[in-house]
C-alpha cells in the first residue's frame, strides 16, 4: 500500500510540476526564495558543504553506515533490503531525469546557472532520504525514533542546501523523497513476504510506546521552531520583510521539512510492535 501510494504521488507531483500553471509558478516562487539566501557568502559555503555529502564519492562512505550496522547485527534480510533500496532508488532517479526532461517555463526564472532541464526527481534528495530510511531499518528498534528524527533532518538539510544553490526546483526534492519512500516500502514488503512476518526486519517482540516513538521527531520539530524563533528575535525586521516578499518560500520550505520528517517518522511508526 505504501509503495502504491508512493507511485501515485510521484505521478501527481510530476504532472503538477510540469503541466499545472499554479504549481509551476509556486515552484519558481519557492526556488527564488531559497536562491535569494545563496547570495550571502556563509550560506553559500554551508550549502555547498551539506549538498556535497550526497555526491557519489562521499555518498559511498555514508552508505556503509546502514550496511555495516545490518551486517554487524547479522540481519541478512535487512542487509539485502538496504542494498536494494540504496541501489534501486538512486538508479531510478538517474533514469527518470533524462526520461522526463522537459522545459518547465519558456524563460528561465533565475537566468544562467539555474536548474537543468533534466532535474526531476532530484538525485541528491533521493540519496539523502534513501540513506535516512535505510538507517531507520538498520538500527535496533529502541534507536529508531532518534534515527528517524536525525535522518529526516539530514534529508531536509541536503534539500535546503541544493535549493539555496538553485540546483533543483522544490518539486524535484519532493520527487526524490517519494522515489526513496517507494523503494523502501517495496523492499520492506518483499522481505516481510519472503520471511512471513515482521521479525524479518529485526523488530523485537516488545512494543515501543507511541510516546517514546514520537519523542525524538517532536524534539526535532521543536528545535527547528526554536531556531526559527531565535533568528526572528535576532533580526525581526529582516525576517518579516523577507517573509512578506517570499510567502511561497516560507510555505514551500515548511512543506519540504514536514514531508521529509513525516516519511522517516512514518517508516519508524510502521515498524513498531
Amino acid at each position: 500500500m505504501g509503495a502504491g501510494a508512493g507511485v501515485g504521488l510521484l505521478g501527481l507531483t510530476w504532472y503538477a510540476a510540469f503541466h499545472v500553471g499554479f504549481f509551476e509558478r509556486a515552484d519558481v516562487s519557492v526556488l527564488r526564495g531559497f536562491s535569494g539566501l545563496e547570495h550571502r557568502r556563509h550560506v553559500d559555503s554551508i550549502a555547498n558543504a551539506v549538498a556535497s555529502l550526497c555526491d557519489p564519492r562521499q555518498y559511498v562512505f555514508l552508505c556503509a553506515v546502514p550496511l555495516g550496522i545490518a551486517f554487524a547485527r547479522r540481519r541478512a534480510w535487512t542487509l539485502m533490503a538496504i542494498a536494494a533500496i540504496l541501489l534501486g532508488a538512486n538508479v531510478t532517479s538517474a533514469l527518470l531525469k533524462p526520461l522526463l526532461a522537459h522545459p518547465r517555463l519558456a524563460e528561465h526564472p533565475l537566468g544562467v546557472g539555474g536548474p537543468a532541464v533534466a532535474s526531476w526527481p532530484s538525485g541528491h534528495a533521493t540519496a539523502a532520504m534513501a540513506l535516512a530510511l535505510c538507517c531507520v531499518l538498520a538500527v535496533p528498534s529502541r534507536w529508531r525514533p532518534l534515527t528517524a528524527a536525525v535522518g529526516g533532518a539530514f534529508a531536509v538539510g541536503v534539500s535546503y542546501s541544493f535549493l539555496a544553490l538553485a540546483w533543483h526546483y522544490p518539486s524535484d526534492a519532493l520527487g526524490g523523497f517519494l522515489v526513496a519512500g517507494t523503494w523502501t516500502s517495496l523492499a520492506v514488503a518483499a522481505v516481510l513476504a519472503a520471511q512471513g512476518g515482521p521479525d524479518a526486519v529485526a523488530i523485537p517482540a516488545q512494543r515501543v510506546s507511541l510516546r517514546t516513538a514520537l519523542g525524538p521527531p517532536a524534539a526535532a520539530l521543536a528545535a527547528a521552531l526554536l531556531l526559527a524563533s531565535a533568528v526572528f528575535v535576532a533580526r525581526p525586521h529582516e525576517v518579516v520583510a523577507y517573509a512578506q516578499l517570499h510567502g511561497a518560500f516560507v510555505a514551500g520550505a515548511a512543506a519540504i521539512a514536514a514531508f521529509g520528517l513525516a516519511l522517516a517518522t512514518g517508516l519508524m511508526l510502521a515498524l513498531r510492535r
